[in-house]
């Protein structure tokens, strides 16, 4: 399955640590994130992730784009929850494509590590029948 990643700041070390933990079900499946978090990741636990653009570049809208072409199975984007910060743009539409096109989607650590145990149980492979197209890369 092809996974996206993203972490805002205040949370990359939370997403490295969840990613160390998850590291061997993460293994198995295709990876892209922005790219420090991309950095932070693979430097923890070895893991092989596609860095894109960091998210002040754009690296949100080229996982939106892929959302969009159905060639996302699963996001897990730790956003900061400071009561200070408001969400842009980018971050609504991303989330409404992500609604849009049925991509399960973990805001938290909670929701993600729900979202990894059932990756791993195969509760997930619905996403095979509607995304056939990421099994030929």
């Amino acid at each position: 399955m092809e996974i996206a990643i993203i972490a805002h700041d205040m949370k990359k070390e939370l997403m490295t640590q969840f990613c160390i933990a998850y590291c061997g079900i993460l293994s198995k499946h295709n990876l892209c994130a922005t790219s420090i978090t991309a950095k932070y990741i693979s430097e923890a636990t070895g893991l092989k992730i596609e860095r894109l653009l960091t998210g002040e570049q754009g690296g949100e809208q080229q996982i939106a784009s892929r959302v969009a072409y159905n060639e996302i199975d699963v996001l897990l984007y730790f956003r900061d929850t400071r009561p200070n910060v408001k969400p842009d743009e980018g971050e609504h539409e991303l989330l409404r494509l992500c609604d849009m096109y049925n991509v399960p989607t973990a805001t938290n650590i909670a929701t993600a590590e729900a979202l990894i145990c059932a990756l791993e149980r195969g509760d997930l492979d619905w996403r095979n029948i509607v995304n056939p197209k990421n099994r030929v890369r």
